[in-house]
């Protein structure tokens, strides 16, 4: 079984609105993103902010709020892995701000995690926990034990986890632009996603 957990609960300053309802063609954001991730997840958990109200999702994507505000991703990947049913032994996580996102970047993914616990892009210098694929039983207790200890960077997995860092060559036959991993932080960005797609530009 595959699982898949969305975060759409960041603050989006940079954005001034939230991301998860902007415009992108005929949907709203998470709702692109949430279709593409469901041709590679059996079962998908959106993780929301604290009262957040999402755009309309089919019945089976399973909404969750995170249960503490301003602890980051780690804690809504956390809380989204805890909503997963057991059955689930790997999960693709990812933000609502990847319109670019391509099902075979998922599927390349989980082929190359292998024995691992954490299958973790690392491309131009960065590492990329929000578009990697975890092993559910290792990565939860994991998670759980830096929100304990009240670390809260993504990357500190990598020293309590088994992790292949998936290189950037692994990836590009899938992906030659590497275009899954392009998100939206400004207006500017969103605008020039939005022209790049070939879709009206409000």
């Amino acid at each position: 079984m595959r699982g898949a957990v969305v975060l759409c609960g960041g603050e989006s300053r940079r954005m001034g609105q939230p991301k998860a309802g902007l415009a992108f063609g005929p949907e709203r954001l998470l709702q692109r993103v949430v279709r593409i991730v469901s041709e590679q997840a059996n079962v998908i958990v959106v993780v929301a902010a604290p009262g957040q109200v999402c755009p309309p999702l089919p019945d089976s994507v399973r909404i969750v709020h995170d249960p503490v505000s301003g602890r980051g991703p780690l804690q809504g990947l956390a809380a989204g892995l805890t909503a997963l049913p057991c059955s689930v032994e790997f999960v693709f996580a990812t933000a609502t701000d990847t319109p670019f996102l391509r099902p075979a970047w998922i599927k390349r993914l989980h082929e190359l995690i292998g024995v691992n616990d954490l299958a973790l892009p690392f491309v131009d210098g960065f590492h990329h926990p929000l578009s990697a694929v975890y092993r559910r039983a290792t990565s939860l207790p994991a998670m759980e034990k830096l929100l304990r200890q009240n670390q809260f960077r993504l990357l500190n997995l990598m020293d309590l986890l088994q992790t292949h860092v998936v290189e950037s060559e692994e990836l590009r036959h899938v992906d030659p632009e590497l275009a899954s991993l392009r998100n939206l932080n400004t207006p500017e960005e969103y605008a020039k996603a939005l022209s790049d797609a070939g879709l009206p530009v409000p």
